[in-house]
């Protein structure tokens, strides 16, 4: 599959989607003017890798900011995570910073809601 990479920008998070280096991380701030639109090449990247997987996963979240449109996002790209976890093993590490409590506690809230092994992982 093609890598799908985007770069980050003030108010964009860096998407690097490469299923040949088995790379998949979401990191930076992510509050874009249509959210739906920035994320739709995602969904459809992982919609497509879903199905052709053949490898377990680690997909990694560093995100320093998200809005409430972003949050919606990032909770459907949980939920085609989720339909991968059905053929291969998909672990989600969200990262935060140490100071980030608002961060952990997202990630919190997330690894609530999905039947994925996620692990919140401190950094500095």
């Amino acid at each position: 599959m093609e890598v799908l990479h985007i770069e980050g920008t003030e108010d964009t998070p860096e998407v690097l989607l490469d299923s040949g280096n088995n790379t998949f991380s979401i990191s930076g701030r992510s509050f874009p003017e249509n959210a739906i639109e920035f994320y739709e090449p995602i969904f459809a990247w992982l919609q497509k890798y879903a199905e052709e997987v053949e490898n377990d996963m680690e997909f990694e979240f560093c995100m320093e900011y998200f809005n409430t449109s972003s949050s919606k996002q990032i909770a459907k790209i949980f939920l085609l995570l989720e339909k991968i976890n059905e053929n291969v093993f998909v672990q989600v590490i969200w990262k935060y910073k140490k100071e980030d409590s608002d961060m952990m506690a997202s990630g919190m809230r997330f690894s609530k809601l999905l039947n994925l092994e996620f692990e919140l992982r401190e950094v500095e």
